[in-house]
């Protein structure tokens, strides 16, 4: 049984919907934060990433924080954010290459995420979860949401598809990424219970990103649940904001890597030892070789792209985790020929997301190497935390993101 409420979000108005949203706080640098809000004071950003009204160099500090909650009180002030009168259902829809995926916003319960009825498949980093603790914390809000999945229950599916059949969106925009947005607010109290009991017979809820945003408000919750030893359970810190979208929706793209050196082997030295583990042959035609299948790697060496293949037993192809190609690389070849022994804390290696395209390895292999791989899919994902496995670190990378501002959860100080 998963737990999915609706709630009154905070979020802009329709004529302030594309000023105001932005991209996630964590897929940009400060200056490039700063160059995409410049010039727009009703920029999300503001909020999210509110080091760009204070400095670089205080982005954790305390008084960055308290810009975020500052400006989070001007743009209600102003009338850039508002909240709903009443506990809605929010259908989110976006599209990107023709591609659709449709979600619903609504809480999830932070005991569910405590006692693994919501599944993770990654390690957090602890300076990552204070940074996002302090500016919920500070904000009283939960500013950006956690992005669940799980797997296909007709009667959620058949619940959107009539309430969008028959109902204009609120929202509908297109971002400067090229992804279109779509919201439908849902407040009717027979819709609501059809989706809230479809939730309750969906059994396990999964964390496809935000890992450290569920962590951060479970954290929240536990200091609010401490200064409060008389909770109910049903005020808003015991839940969290997120977007569930079923799994056949969902698109996960490759997650590359690029290493700096070929830790002082020569070309041909390097391709004559990863021949005790992979198969090798150069890629025929021109341009990029993109994997193909599980288990086959597109390389760029030396100016050229080669086809490798890992060799039957080299991996176990029964375990959720030692079969993963980013699993299979780092075992084989990352580690033992590279010497890459810890991919989360190494200096020489780089980790490049899918939408970038292969062409990005070629432009920054340099001296070293660069490998594309095979994208993870949701079945994997669903494996992996099934069987409490933690993914290697940068395994999937989801496309298109949620965007940012479009809706706030506040909960009681």
């Amino acid at each position: 049984m998963s737990t999915i409420r609706p709630f009154a979000a905070l979020r802009p108005p329709k004529e302030y919907v594309e000023q105001v949203s932005s991209l996630p706080y964590d897929v940009m640098s400060h200056e490039e934060a700063c160059r995409m809000a410049e010039g727009n004071p009703s920029s999300f950003l503001h909020i999210c990433r509110a080091d760009i009204d204070t400095d670089e160099s205080r982005i954790h500090d305390a008084c960055t924080y308290e810009m975020s909650n500052h400006n989070l009180q001007q743009f209600i002030r102003k009338g850039f954010l508002r909240k709903d009168a009443t506990p809605c259902y929010y259908i989110y829809r976006q599209i990107m290459w023709g591609r659709v995926q449709t979600g619903i916003v609504g809480c999830a319960s932070v005991d569910e995420y405590l006692n693994n009825t919501i599944l993770k498949h990654e390690l957090t980093r602890k300076e990552k979860e204070l940074d996002r603790i302090n500016h919920f914390d500070a904000c009283s809000t939960q500013t950006e949401p956690v992005f669940l999945a799980y797997r296909k229950h007709e009667g959620i599916s058949t619940a959107i598809r009539e309430w969008i059949k028959f109902h204009k969106p609120e929202y509908d925009f297109t971002s400067d990424d090229g992804v279109t947005h779509l919201l439908w607010p849902v407040a009717d109290a027979e819709v609501i219970e059809t989706i809230r009991k479809g939730f309750e017979e969906v059994p396990t809820l999964y964390i496809a990103d935000g890992h450290h945003r569920t962590a951060s408000s479970a954290a929240v919750s536990a200091k609010r649940r401490a200064a409060k030893p008389d909770y109910t359970g049903d005020e808003e810190f015991n839940y969290l904001m997120a977007v569930t979208f079923c799994d056949e929706d969902l698109f996960i793209m490759d997650y590359n890597r690029v290493v700096s050196d070929l830790n002082g082997l020569s070309p041909q030295e390097f391709l004559s030892t990863i021949s005790a583990t992979f198969d090798v042959r150069p890629a025929s035609g021109e341009g990029p070789a993109a994997p193909t299948r599980k288990h086959e790697f597109g390389m760029y060496l030396a100016g050229k792209w080669y086809r490798i293949t890992a060799k039957d037993g080299t991996y176990n192809a029964n375990h959720p985790i030692e079969s993963l190609d980013c699993a299979i690389l780092q075992t084989n070849l990352l580690a033992p020929v590279l010497g890459i022994d810890d991919p989360r804390t190494s200096p020489r290696i780089d980790f490049v997301g899918g939408i970038r395209g292969l062409q990005e390895l070629q432009e920054r292999a340099g001296e070293g190497v660069a490998f594309a791989l095979y994208p993870v899919t949701m079945a994997d994902l669903f494996n992996v935390a099934d069987n409490g496995e933690i993914m290697p670190p940068k395994s999937t990378w989801f496309e298109p993101k949620l965007r940012s501002g479009l809706f706030l959860h506040e909960i009681e100080r």
